[in-house]
């Protein structure tokens, strides 16, 4: 392996570290530590970049350390373009190294073959709904909040929303977030869903929280979640 890539792109990123943006980045993630401050949109172009030939160099470094170089890994895993199986690999692989929120959620945005490989992505993910790791949990959630709030999927998900227990707050902020959107775009299903469901008293609350902070939801249906609301 060419471990050049791995320490010219490290170069590169303590070059781009932004003090100011690396304080703010750190109080949006508790706990992390190892931030040096390189706004999103300059880590996709370098992601981008290396997605088009030095992709493999850096997708089999395990030398990551720091929070941009782990973004970079798995942003690098939405752009090569792979065969599945290949892409399945390194999802794999790179799920462990998923230890906060906005490493999740930033790599679930980006894996958009999902949209055209929705049954293959759905049966890759099922098998981590049994983890006990939070953040494989709130990788499962994310994905399915971006790609499967559909009428083929929905019931599916709603059942899935309602038999997740796990008392992490990434999971159930992310659970709430999903069950939100599934308001928006299945209102009916998800009110019903709301009405009768197995969901602990935080997340049932937050998720009427986050149905009434949307702006695409109408003021009847914000006064309807304001009633629902367990004390």
């Amino acid at each position: 392996m060419d471990n050049n890539i791995v320490y010219k792109v490290r170069e590169e990123l303590i070059s781009l570290s932004d003090e100011k943006y690396r304080d703010f980045h750190k109080n949006l993630c508790p706990g992390v530590e190892n931030i040096l401050g390189v706004r999103l949109p300059i880590l996709r172009k370098i992601s981008k970049n290396l997605a088009k030939d030095n992709y493999i160099d850096y997708l089999n470094n395990k030398d990551l350390k720091y929070y941009e170089e782990i973004m970079i890994k798995g942003l690098i895993i939405g752009y090569i373009k792979v065969d599945n199986d290949t892409r399945f690999n390194y999802i794999k692989n790179f799920i462990p190294y998923i230890d906060n929120w906005a490493v999740c959620d930033s790599f679930c945005n980006n894996l958009k073959f999902t949209n055209k490989n929705m049954n293959e992505v759905w049966n890759f993910l099922m098998p981590y709904l049994s983890s006990s790791n939070e953040f494989e949990l709130r990788f499962v959630i994310v994905m399915i909040l971006n790609y499967f709030l559909t009428e083929e999927f929905i019931d599916d998900v709603l059942n899935i929303f309602n038999n997740i227990h796990h008392e992490g707050y990434y999971v159930k902020m992310a659970v709430a977030w999903a069950i939100s959107f599934a308001y928006i775009h299945f209102p009916q299903k998800t009110l019903e869903f709301l009405k009768n469901n197995n969901l602990d008293k935080f997340t049932y609350n937050k998720s009427l929280q986050k149905i009434i902070e949307s702006n695409r939801v109408s003021k009847d249906d914000k006064d309807l979640m304001r009633s629902m609301k367990v004390k």
